[in-house]
């Protein structure tokens, strides 16, 4: 990776990065790369595994967080429901009779409206609230490519329930019209790579046509396979608009395949211009 001049944050490039003039389509996560209203999920979703882990002989609460950390963070980016697929069969292993995954999904889901219940409220009484859960400079990025002609998707790992719900208190339902895609109960009906695949399917093109966009591992695996660009953004999400970049996603993102690697989206112009090439 190479860091790329011209811009007032964070970016970084793959020493064999290529603009893309062809790129049409583009495809972003959701929470972690435009919406901060979860920010901070991994600590409802954590402590709810611990409650219901049996312990092995010898383990320290510090040494259950941190393989369970690993292992919902190798599956971020995916349905939820594949978190709890993971932590009913760590439930098994040792011994224990774990519940069906749908209910530990539905339990975490609980649990983390009421963490985010106080942010949603803000935002009803006053709209203008939605801008600080918005990743810096997300509107902009996204006004960029919809003045460039491209055509926008959201698709998510959260119940398109949420998603559709947040989207729109967030103002950005008007960016991907209907083109916003979520988890569902019945999980083998959507993935991210469903929706890639009938993005290029849709309208016959190939990879080079695709941009994906995300902070987690299955969105740059899913955009890279098929072989579109993929944009990762690597942001300190409790300090959002700092600047700083979180060397975790960034190691990680970059290992996947990332193209880019940014730590938020305050230099829209200068992103797209290196995305699609100098005008």
């Amino acid at each position: 990776m190479w860091q790329v001049d011209g811009f007032s944050g964070f970016c970084e490039a793959r020493a064999d990065f290529a603009a893309r003039p062809e790129i049409a389509h583009v495809v972003f996560d959701f929470d972690g790369t435009l919406s901060l209203i979860r920010e901070g999920w991994p600590e409802v979703m954590i402590p709810m595994m611990v409650e219901f882990l049996p312990r092995l002989p010898g383990e320290t609460d510090a040494s259950v967080k941190d393989f369970l950390f690993d292992d919902i963070m190798r599956l971020t980016g995916k349905q939820t429901i594949y978190q709890m697929i993971q932590f009913a069969d760590r439930v098994k292993e040792r011994g224990g009779q774990p519940e069906e995954p749908l209910w530990y999904k539905h339990e975490y889901l609980r649990r983390l409206e009421e963490r985010i219940a106080s942010r949603l409220k803000a935002m009803e009484a006053d709209p203008e609230k939605r801008h600080d859960y918005l990743v810096h400079g997300s509107e902009q990025l996204l006004e960029a490519l919809t003045r460039r002609g491209v055509t926008l998707y959201l698709a998510s790992g959260t119940d398109e329930i949420y998603v559709k719900r947040e989207a729109e208190m967030l103002g950005l339902n008007r960016f991907f019209g209907d083109h916003i895609y979520g988890a569902l109960d019945d999980y083998k009906s959507f993935s991210k790579k469903m929706v890639i695949e009938r993005i290029l399917r849709e309208n016959g093109i190939d990879g080079r046509g695709l941009l994906g966009v995300g902070d987690g591992y299955v969105e740059i695996e899913n955009t890279k396979e098929v072989g579109g660009m993929a944009l990762a953004i690597a942001s300190d999400e409790a300090a959002n608009g700092s600047g700083q970049v979180d060397e975790w996603k960034r190691e990680r993102l970059s290992g996947v395949g990332a193209d880019i690697v940014v730590a938020d989206f305050r230099d829209p112009e200068a992103l797209t211009s290196l995305i699609f090439g100098v005008d």
